[in-house]
């Protein structure tokens, strides 16, 4: 059965000079620089009427870029270089005009894919319209011959998603152009065909060519152009099924125009095949730039969620979750896709993951979250001291708060005390981005930090301050990692103080000063600073005192106490718990976390003290992991073979370094040197230490700027989990170019050694090696 219509017309353009969009991850500016991605803002794009529930004509629309064709459009980010589309009246089953117009591109170098199938060449496409102007003609054009075939309402029709998802939609979102209402929603002929021809095959494997067979229908692609072939086999199986099939276009798939942002709780069940981590993303995104990115793809309410790290800043990852498995799919498809200059990564990810972000229980963040329609900030760095009041004085009155006081949500820990964090809710964007606008002003004495927030972000503070008390009962120390003869001193004694919230610039002797007269219950070398990753001061410091009667007081007298401006907390605690956070754990109150590593032999015995007057010397299996600059740093050896106290009873110590999370001194810098042991103490390494030798590749030769995740990318095929890369430091916490990853397998270890070593990773040869 051949459809009536006339002869294709084609529209073509004037050339426009190629303007080519930035590369690589590299090319992202650092903190304080304007992305491009962030500036200008998209149009604002009307909300388009609800799709009719039977439209009187479709729009058989065929598409195509300068990339991959088939079941690969719009995976490789290319532009789109045509357009090919007939008007079908469903009540007379008339067809109007076939159109076909090519498309200026910015980058009009074609694949070899694309040239062969299309015939097409970058100096006819130089001569094309832009995209918004193709698209004012093919809504004008469109408009025409639905009047000329008995007017009525259209729906678009399309072999498959992918034009109007992975093509139009996100090239529109990243040119800031508005779409016509008529591309939110579309019909999928695969599923439409498969609804009345089920024994076909699944819908997704059909093609316009496999249809047209299952029909019978006799077809010569070789008279045609390109596009043009498809386009009317696409209206005669239309034609087909109305007329052999009374098929009838009821139900047609929606495109959402905008992300809904809500809360989400823990009891609610996510399906595994609907969520995605996005990797590599700037960290001024907001959920809103995230769902930008998707552009085309249903994502669902409160479906973003980004990541924190443990200082809760964000760590340029999220989790986003989709209203189907289908749309899942295709969000992989925009692995390594771009925002602005950044390439993204994409990963499945599981729906536990999700609600451990983004969940929540607190019915007063459910309360604060109820509000439809709103835009979260975050505001980071208040004074303890600041109330409702204050912030809204802050804000000013041009840019009012939703709800005023109701509007405000402050993070407090579970006693009641303020974090300095708070949430507030904007009516619309304008008043979000003149709050914004206030960053980094001044409060009191403090500057106050504003950023686009998300409703996961929220519940991911609260969850991280209010989960669990500050140093919950502790699973037994240390047993994987320390020897069985050698217990630690002191096990289950509070005789130590925390002090958290220090000044940055707290020197040893402002610690002294500030505990007064519990100064002089201080153990020797007993004062012990807390560094962070970057080896800078954490805000965090141990003390050791005589007894835990003098830990217990000097945490009364000295609680709160002012330091530079600043308060700072003091809790007891015990040396386990000093020892377990100098080891590389966390000491929050989100909880103790062991040190970051599973395997024993990436958790060597460090900052331990031992037995009296027995040290732990490495042997060649221990020499091979920890050269002996890492082992033991410059020193001044003691003019007696004499033990030094550090945990009763006196005990000699070796520092093996184990700086990638807290590169802390062992000792008061200030106060001792770093200590040797004696060479007549000698004694093997216990044999825990390596469990699985075979299963450990070492790195050396690495950019000193090498990290987790451009190690993981190095390793790319072997599916490596983040807890598999140890990035080794030297003894002042900075990168040595070295790195220990740890493979499942002996077999794959061996495999990696053969295939990657001496590949380039940042300029610089990688030199691989089983230990």
């Amino acid at each position: 059965m051949k459809p009536e219509g006339k002869s294709p017309s084609t529209v073509t353009s004037p050339p426009l000079g190629p303007e080519r969009r930035g590369g690589g991850r590299g090319a992202g500016g650092g903190r304080g620089e304007q992305q491009p991605w962030l500036q200008p803002s998209p149009p604002r794009a009307m909300t388009p009427p609800p799709p009719p529930p039977h439209p009187d004509s479709l729009v058989v629309l065929f598409g195509a870029t300068a990339g991959a064709l088939g079941a690969k459009l719009g995976s490789e980010e290319r532009e789109l270089i045509l357009l090919v589309w007939q008007v079908v009246d469903l009540r007379s089953r008339k067809v109007g005009t076939l159109h076909k117009s090519l498309v200026r591109a910015d980058d009009s170098e074609l694949s070899e894919q694309c040239r062969e199938a299309s015939g097409l060449s970058a100096e006819g496409l130089g001569r094309a319209e832009p995209l918004d102007k193709v698209l004012q003609q093919f809504s004008q054009l469109v408009l025409g011959d639905v009047e000329l075939l008995g007017g009525g309402s259209y729906t678009l029709c399309t072999d498959g998603p992918l034009l109007v998802r992975q093509v139009l939609h996100p090239e529109a979102s990243r040119k800031n152009l508005v779409l016509p209402g008529s591309f939110f929603s579309f019909y999928d002929l695969r599923r439409e065909f498969h609804a009345q021809r089920p024994e076909a095959g699944p819908a997704r494997d059909l093609t316009v060519a496999a249809m047209a067979q299952n029909l019978g229908l006799e077809t010569d692609a070789a008279e045609d152009d390109f596009g043009v072939w498809e386009v009317k086999t696409m209206v005669t199986i239309i034609c087909h099924l109305l007329s052999e099939q009374n098929h009838s276009f009821t139900e047609p798939e929606i495109v959402k125009c905008k992300y809904d942002s809500g809360p989400c709780s823990k009891a609610e069940v996510v399906d595994n095949e609907t969520v995605v981590r996005a990797r590599g993303l700037p960290w001024q995104s907001s959920d809103q730039d995230i769902a930008r990115f998707f552009k085309g793809l249903n994502i669902a309410k409160g479906g973003v969620a980004l990541c924190l790290n443990a200082q809760g800043r964000r760590n340029g990852e999220a989790l986003v979750r989709f209203v189907d498995s289908e749309q899942r799919d295709l969000a992989l498809e925009r692995h390594k896709h771009h925002m602005g200059a950044r390439y993204i990564e994409v990963y499945k990810a599981s729906g536990e993951e999700f609600l451990k972000i983004a969940g929540g229980t607190s019915h007063e963040v459910a309360q604060f979250l109820s509000r439809e329609d709103q835009v979260i900030i975050r505001m980071r760095g208040l004074p303890f001291t600041a109330t409702p009041a204050d912030v809204l004085a802050f804000l000013g009155p041009e840019c009012p708060v939703t709800g005023g006081h109701e509007g405000l949500l402050f993070v407090r820990y579970p006693d009641g005390r303020p974090t300095g964090d708070a949430f507030a809710l904007f009516a619309c964007e304008e008043l979000a981005q003149s709050a914004l606008r206030k960053h980094k002003g001044i409060l009191g004495k403090r500057y106050i930090e504003l950023f686009r927030s998300t409703a996961a972000e929220v519940q991911q503070v609260l969850n991280r301050y209010t989960s669990s008390p500050l140093i919950p009962t502790l699973p037994a120390p240390l047993i994987p990692v320390l020897p069985a003869p050698f217990p630690l001193a002191g096990a289950g004694v509070r005789d130590c103080v925390r002090l958290r919230g220090l000044p940055y610039t707290a020197s040893i002797d402002d610690i002294l000063g500030f505990l007064g007269e519990a100064a002089g219950d201080i153990r020797p070398h007993g004062v012990h600073m807390v560094l962070n990753q970057q080896g800078r001061p954490s805000g965090d410091a141990f003390i050791q005192m005589k007894s835990a009667d003098r830990a217990l007081v000097a945490a009364q007298r000295c609680h709160k106490k002012m330091m530079k401006e600043r308060y700072v907390e003091v809790f007891p605690c015990s040396g386990e718990e000093m020892s377990l956070v100098l080891m590389g754990g966390t000491l929050s109150r989100s909880g103790m976390s062991p040190p970051p590593c599973k395997l024993p032999c990436l958790s060597p015995p460090t900052y331990a003290a031992f037995q009296t007057a027995t040290a732990v010397i490495p042997t060649e299996a221990t020499a091979a992991l920890y050269p002996p600059s890492a082992l033991l740093p410059a020193a001044r050896a003691p003019s007696a073979p004499t033990p030094v106290t550090y945990y009763p009873p006196p005990a000699t110590q070796l520092y093996m370094n184990y700086t990638t999370y807290y590169p802390s001194p062992p000792v008061s810098p200030t106060t001792v040197g770093y200590l040797t042991a004696p060479s007549a103490a000698v004694a093997p390494a216990p044999a825990s230490v390596l469990q699985q030798p075979g299963a450990l590749v070492r790195m050396q030769g690495l950019p000193y700027t090498a990290g987790v995740k451009d190690i993981l990318s190095f390793f790319q095929g072997y599916q490596l989990p983040a807890d598999s890369v140890l990035v080794l430091h030297s003894f002042s916490g900075r990168p040595r170019g070295d790195a220990l990853v740890t493979f499942p397998s002996l077999d794959a270890a061996r495999r990696a050694v053969a295939e990657e070593h001496g590949r380039t990773l940042g300029g610089q040869h990688v030199q691989l090696s089983l230990v």
